[in-house]
């Protein structure tokens, strides 16, 4: 009854009487709640928002990294298959530096007849067959030259992965499983390449050594899975190995994973198959002979000098990687240590062009199929990578932006908001992998036809035959713009191209290869 007649204002004021006796006297880890109590917590509350408040309504469209709004607004538009046009002009600082210009043609290239660009308008298949010098039993071309990245299931939702793989399957790209192995959730029939990292999962044994068996057995009973990749490093964190929260691991990926419950999988920096460069040839080689698929690496780019050897060993054995993934130093959908993320490995652009080339150098360019990962999923971007030499790009963040990412940057904390990089069963309730796939198609046909659009405006029918000299990059004020042969010191050697028809009608595209 007294308590009845205490005014609601007389609880608050007892409530924040109560807050302010705990932050003087009780607490002692927050200095500024201690020194201002009640009014301290304001400051934390401002703070936890602080990246929502500038990202909605302090940065401009073009200053936000990774992505800004205009590049993430173009990559939602094209995965609603939306207006994604620009007007009155664009906003970009054309002479900022590192702004490329494609340098198109006077007269565009034309296709007609029965061109599958007229048919198909985002048909566009890689230019090379992963496999195909090493003559393995079951060579690959992908049928896409945008495909998705590596990303785990565990680090990325049951859900999103879903949406993901049947979206590839749809657009006829193919989607690499990163570490964490094999999941239900990669196989809804879309090409697969497996990728072994340094933990092994989902092909280990009982003490975490890589078991040539169970790969081979993984291969033989999955059909769909095209290639496998032997991952060196990722850019998020060069030679420092990755960490799957104990938070993140259910039973579903301790099975799969074949880890424990309970415990942070923690994967060390470096393979335990192989210790050197000759025993990293000898491992592909066995892999590719036990499976009969094409067998690549993936590396973010330092030193360069294993690189030389390797491609010494290249042209000594006549053995070596169908394909190599650079990875850029800028980072993806790894969580890392700014340390790492920040200053270690080199950014796509120079990274990429030291490697390609040890391998130009040799004249043995043409033995590999050359991946390009680091924010190329934009057609001038992809344009620009081309012209480098790269014969396809895989894409992590902007595949995720395309099923409803919308760049929390809390991947690392299971509380990703849009459930994409989470494993709240909540908050996966959120994505419809039905529609969520759709748009991960959408936006892979809608830069498809864009990049095809934009050869065909440089006077080319394939993007293979950009070279170094179609495109232009702003390198300082006074001298304002540079060719990618003069910034760079290389020119591409020629990809082997003869027409989009060849292409269409090969065997191995989009892994309709016959097996062995």
């Amino acid at each position: 009854m007294v308590l009845s007649d205490v005014s609601w204002w007389m609880w608050v004021i007892l409530f924040l009487l109560i807050v302010a006796i705990r932050d003087i006297f009780f607490q002692k880890k927050h200095t500024i709640s201690h020194n201002f109590p009640i009014v301290g917590h304001l400051r934390f509350l401002l703070e936890s928002i602080g990246p929502e408040m500038r990202q909605y309504f302090v940065s401009n469209n073009r200053e936000e990294l990774p992505f800004n709004r205009i590049e993430r607004g173009w990559i939602y538009a094209s995965a609603k298959k939306e207006n994604n046009y620009e007007g009155f002009g664009t906003d970009r600082d054309i002479y900022a530096n590192q702004h490329m210009f494609v340098n198109n043609a006077m007269l565009p290239y034309k296709p007609e007849g029965n061109h599958p660009s007229l048919k198909d308008k985002s048909f566009l298949p890689c230019a090379k067959v992963m496999g195909a010098y090493n003559n393995r039993r079951r060579p690959f071309r992908p049928a896409s030259v945008i495909n998705v990245s590596a990303m785990s299931f565990g680090s990325l939702s049951a859900k999103a992965m879903d949406s993901l793989n049947k979206g590839v399957k749809i657009a006829g790209a193919y989607h690499n499983t990163g570490e964490g192995g094999l999941s239900p959730y990669h196989s809804n029939g879309g090409d697969i390449i497996f990728q072994v990292g340094t933990g092994y999962f989902g092909i280990r044994d009982d003490e975490g050594r890589f078991s040539m068996d169970k790969l081979v057995s993984l291969v033989e009973a999955n059909p769909f899975i095209k290639a496998i990749e032997i991952k060196l490093s990722q850019g998020a964190k060069p030679g420092k190995g990755g960490v799957l929260p104990a938070a993140k691991i259910t039973e579903e990926i301790s099975k799969i994973r074949h880890v424990p419950l309970g415990r942070d999988v923690i994967s060390p920096p470096s393979h335990s198959a192989f210790k050197d460069i000759p025993g990293l040839i000898e491992f592909i080689e066995n892999i590719a002979q036990l499976t009969g698929l094409p067998v690549g690496v993936k590396a973010a780019i330092g030193k360069i000098e294993q690189w030389e050897e390797l491609a010494d060993l290249m042209i000594a054995t006549g053995k070596g990687p169908d394909f190599i993934t650079v990875d850029g130093g800028e980072g993806g959908t790894g969580a890392a240590p700014p340390s790492f993320a920040d200053h270690v490995s080199l950014p796509w652009v120079y990274g990429f062009s030291e490697l390609y080339k040890v391998f130009l150098k040799r004249n043995i360019t043409d033995r590999i199929v050359f991946i390009g990962s680091g924010r190329l999923g934009f057609p001038a971007k992809a344009a620009m990578a081309f012209a480098m030499g790269a014969d396809c790009i895989n894409v992590a963040r902007e595949a995720m932006l395309s099923i409803g990412c919308i760049q929390a940057q809390v991947c690392h904390t299971n509380r990703c908001p849009s459930g994409v990089a989470t494993q709240n069963k909540w908050l996966q309730n959120g994505i419809d992998p039905t529609l969520k796939s759709e748009r991960l198609s959408q936006y892979f046909k809608t830069f498809s036809k864009e990049f095809i659009e934009v050869t065909h405006a440089a006077g080319y029918e394939h993007p293979c035959q950009f070279t170094m000299r179609d495109i232009n990059i702003n390198v300082d004020d006074k001298n304002l713009t540079s060719k990618l042969d003069k910034t760079y010191k290389y020119e591409k050697s020629p990809v082997p191209f003869t027409s989009m028809q060849a292409l269409k009608d090969c065997p191995y595209l989009g892994g309709k290869a016959p097996q062995a």
